[in-house]
């Protein structure tokens, strides 16, 4: 039996190429192609689009891309033994699909992904659960913004996708909601179920949007707004005054400064109110 790009169904794929998920990769095959076509089609018109993909696996995701117009995806690929069924699919989409085997935590993704001149770059990625969140903060924490890509659409475990797009005096909301939404809008768009996976997960899975915005005039820089936060963060519990200590200076005259009480907690602080404290300690 062949699928309608001419390629067999993923289960298919998985036993002839014996690949078993594993978990020191944080691997998690998907195997539903409607529903990766359904995961393309939320990042957007990808016809005059590079996108990025990290940790194809199989390929399900990556055919999902191509099926639904991407004029080229470039894809990072840590599993060795993914490399020659990732082949199958770069045959059968005449080239669009470039795979380079590495880890995506290390590379220069504008370097892989090469001439781009005309064209828009999503990142669009069923992330490894043991990289996902590491591989954001490295997205959103880049010095020059806007950044090389437009949007991320994304795959995580759905605990951090309700962190990212978490509100202020709520228990998801921390270090990751504020270093995404500083910089950019985030929503939720779907859950993905467990037994869309093989093997499936102990949880539910979701797709979150993250669309980059323009800088203000007045933000601070990133280095000292991602320290801040940290120190907030790292003690969720203890009041500003208390936390921030670690930042090497008397926090009392930047917490007045700012117009933020002193007894205040961390989950407390809009992203704004994040944003003046760090002009502080600017």
């Amino acid at each position: 039996m062949m699928y309608q790009d001419g390629l067999p169904p993923l289960r298919e794929v998985l036993n002839h190429y014996d690949l078993q998920a594993k978990k020191t990769l944080g691997q998690n095959f998907l195997t539903d192609l409607n529903l990766t076509g359904k995961i393309a089609r939320s990042a957007g018109d990808l016809k005059n689009s590079i996108v990025y993909e990290v940790g194809p696996g199989p390929g399900a995701l990556t055919r999902g891309l191509l099926m639904n117009g991407a004029n080229r995806v470039v894809a990072v690929e840590m599993d060795h033994r993914c490399i020659e069924a990732l082949g199958d699919v770069s045959n059968a989409y005449d080239g669009r699909l470039v795979v380079h085997e590495g880890d995506a935590l290390k590379v220069d993704e504008m370097t892989l992904i090469g001439d781009t001149e005309g064209k828009d770059i999503h990142i669009v990625a069923n992330l490894p659960y043991n990289v996902g969140t590491a591989l954001l903060v490295k997205w959103m924490t880049a010095e020059n913004w806007k950044p090389w890509f437009k949007s991320l659409t994304l795959m995580f475990q759905k605990e951090v996708g309700e962190r990212i797009i978490a509100k202020p005096r709520t228990k998801a909301y921390g270090r990751l909601s504020v270093l995404c939404q500083y910089r950019a809008s985030a929503s939720l768009l779907f859950d993905i179920p467990r037994q869309a996976f093989i093997p499936p997960p102990k949880v539910t899975s979701c797709i979150v949007q993250i669309v980059p915005q323009d800088e203000k005039p007045d933000a601070p820089k990133q280095k000292i707004l991602e320290k801040l936060v940290s120190a907030a963060f790292n003690q969720r519990r203890k009041m500003l005054r208390a936390s921030l200590k670690t930042m090497g200076v008397d926090p009392l005259p930047k917490l007045a400064a700012a117009g933020i009480e002193q007894t205040a907690r961390a989950e407390e602080l809009s992203v704004d109110d994040f944003c003046r404290l760090a002009k502080e300690y600017e």
